[in-house]
């Protein structure tokens, strides 16, 4: 069973395998998602690589697809490397995803999604779940969200996360459709009132530990995106409050990084893939910046080791001992 009160969004360039494996050192209990894979890429792609994981369940594969027996596929594989729920994704509104049309191209076809999401649930015996948007373009009217939920509803599904902004096709970068277009948070509260059955996880526009808190009063589950990848210390501090969880200890946490880094990089990773993951831990530390410089010093070298980061570890050791010398996190 997964407890999605609490989750980390799935972002291209971010979550990926070592992101996931040190975030799930920092939060034991929160649902961490992968990187949007396409169907097709599992299809006619390395299905070892792109669906290898290690120790950051529970976790979520998404898919992006349009075609019902692809995503029953890649359903299938995706079950069998472990994952614990699959996510449909309805909302990335980028270029490459509408050429496809996927993303949130699938929210003007809600017959079409229904049935793959029907075509995935009779593929698996875990959890398929949607993550859309509000609506589409000028498609901005609640009865336009409340037709496309109706109609997965009617499919089947139970489970939708919902960023609650409309997606931009034409005239908006992916970073402005995170930004440009207004919240509707109260869309996703009428859904709610709506579809009593189903359960809702608000995404979109939460900035900080407070307003996290604060929309867990109203809705099932929050789902954070930049903010956590920004600060994944602030993922234990949410756990704390939610799950009563115990203090971790972050320097040990780093220790155990430093190995896994060097363990892959001797299996043949480059370290730029899970070096940059360790950035958002100097967050509110003297000098972020500069180390961070450091980081993307070192990660741009040619075939860089894990040993070359260790002066850069240590002074966020030194740092994170001074932060936090006087609470436990």
């Amino acid at each position: 069973m997964i407890d999605r009160i609490l989750s980390v969004a799935p972002m291209m360039g971010y979550t990926d395998r070592h992101c996931r494996y040190l975030f799930r050192l920092i939060a034991k209990n929160t649902t961490l998602f992968s990187e949007m894979i396409t169907s097709s890429a599992l299809v006619f792609g390395d299905q070892e690589k792109l669906l290898a994981h290690a120790a950051d369940e529970p976790v979520v594969l998404q898919l992006g697809g349009n075609k019902p027996s692809e995503l029953a596929f890649a359903s299938s594989l995706a079950e069998a490397a472990g994952y614990q729920e699959i996510n449909l994704n309805c909302g990335c509104p980028s270029d490459r995803v509408q050429n496809a049309g996927i993303g949130a191209c699938m929210m003007e076809k809600p017959d079409l999604t229904a049935e793959c999401y029907r075509a995935m649930v009779e593929a698996v015996n875990i959890p398929v779940t949607i993550k859309s948007r509000i609506g589409v373009d000028k498609n901005e009217s609640y009865d336009f969200f409340y037709n496309f939920i109706s109609s997965l509803f009617d499919a089947g599904c139970r489970h939708f996360y919902v960023h609650a902004r409309n997606a931009i096709l034409k005239g908006l970068t992916p970073r402005q459709n995170r930004e440009v277009p207004p919240l509707r948070y109260e869309y996703v509260s009428k859904i709610q009132s709506d579809f009593e059955e189903a359960h809702f996880f608000i995404n979109g526009g939460i900035k900080t530990l407070k307003e996290a808190q604060q929309l867990l009063k109203s809705y099932k589950g929050v789902m954070l995106g930049r903010l956590a990848y920004k600060n994944p210390i602030l993922l234990h501090d949410l756990e704390k409050k939610i799950f009563e969880t115990q203090p971790i200890d972050i320097l040990k946490i780093i220790s155990i990084y430093r190995e896994y880094m060097e363990k892959e990089n001797s299996s043949g990773t480059p370290i730029r893939y899970m070096a940059r993951h360790l950035q958002g831990l100097f967050h509110g530390i003297p000098q972020a910046a500069q180390y961070r410089r450091e980081i993307n010093e070192i990660m741009i070298q040619t075939s860089p080791k894990a040993s070359d980061l260790d002066p850069v570890i240590a002074n966020l050791k030194t740092n994170l001992e001074k932060k936090y010398a006087k609470q436990a996190i």
